[in-house]
């Protein structure tokens, strides 16, 4: 597993969070995905290549930098 640092913007709940959690391990079951809401930085140990978790967050409406 890799990790993967990238920043989300356009979370603005615990819900957003939890969404883009959800994202991300759907396609990497075994992915460890930790968000910091208020800065919007993402971490997550995962076998996804930084595209793959931006395209997931994308798939959720958020955007990812």
């Amino acid at each position: 597993m890799a990790v993967v640092e990238l920043t989300l913007s356009g979370l603005s709940c615990g819900h957003c969070v939890q969404a883009v959690t959800a994202a991300i391990q759907a396609r990497d079951p075994g992915a460890r995905v930790e968000i910091a809401l208020p800065s919007g930085a993402l971490r997550a140990e995962t076998a996804l290549s930084p595209a793959e978790v931006a395209e997931a967050v994308a798939a959720e409406g958020y955007s990812a930098r």
